[in-house]
């Protein structure tokens, strides 16, 4: 799990960084990503969303959001995605295609989708 400092909770952060409409998407996640920080010290909040609309079960729901969660922790602690991030804020969003698949396959989304981000709004 992450550390409660780096999960991204309140409505507000949500939808701010929605409105700022930095995405990239592949066929299992969308990635956006929000304001550069100011400070290179802050931390990056996280936050990952399965909507209702993927899967009517809480439990289908429930399992990509920590497929998608220990992908991301597992990326960081290996390197595949830095510790200086620069954004504030980043949301990884499910899409149908991710209900059945393999905790390998949302992994290789996870990095993918973070390297196709640097490259895109650097």
């Amino acid at each position: 799990m992450l550390p409660k400092q780096e999960r991204l909770k309140s409505s507000s952060e949500f939808s701010a960084t929605y409105r700022l409409k930095k995405s990239v998407a592949d066929s299992l996640l969308i990635l956006y990503a929000g304001s550069e920080k100011k400070n290179p010290e802050d931390i990056t909040k996280v936050g990952f969303v399965v909507s209702k609309k993927i899967h009517k079960r809480s439990t289908k729901r429930n399992r990509i959001k920590r497929l998608m969660r220990e992908s991301y922790r597992q990326d960081r602690k290996n390197g595949d995605i830095p510790e200086n991030i620069k954004w504030q804020t980043l949301i990884y969003l499910a899409r149908a295609e991710s209900i059945d698949k393999e905790y390998k396959d949302i992994y290789k989304s996870v990095v993918n989708l973070f390297n196709k981000a640097v490259r895109k709004f650097d």
